[in-house]
C-alpha cells in the first residue's frame, strides 16, 4: 500500500483511517470512503477554519447510513476492524 505524504503529526491524528478501512468506537462502526488532506477542502467539509484533514465515513451499522465528514483524531477508544486494502489516493 502506498503511504500518504503529510506531516507525521497529521498521520498520527488520522491513524489507520485510510480508504477501505473499517473502524469502530462508541459512536458506531465506520467504513472510510475517502481521506481529504487539503486543508481548504477539509475546512469546507467540516465547517471549521482550522481543519487540516477530514475523513469521509459511512456508518455500517445503519442500513440507511449516508457518507459524512469527520475530523476527530484517532484515539485509544477507536478500534481498527479491517485495515485499508487499497493504496492511498487523495480525494478530488
Amino acid at each position: 500500500m502506498a503511504s500518504p505524504t503529510f506531516p507525521a503529526a497529521v498521520a498520527d491524528e488520522i491513524g489507520p483511517r485510510l480508504p477501505g478501512a473499517i473502524y469502530a468506537n462508541v459512536d458506531g462502526r465506520f467504513e472510510v470512503l475517502s481521506l481529504v488532506v487539503d486543508p481548504a477542502k477539509a475546512s469546507a467539509l467540516l465547517h471549521r477554519a482550522s481543519a487540516r484533514w477530514a475523513v469521509i465515513v459511512r456508518d455500517t451499522l445503519r442500513a440507511d447510513g449516508q457518507p459524512y465528514a469527520v475530523g476527530s483524531v484517532w484515539t485509544t477508544s477507536d478500534f481498527l476492524i479491517r485495515p485499508a486494502k487499497t493504496a492511498y489516493e487523495a480525494a478530488a
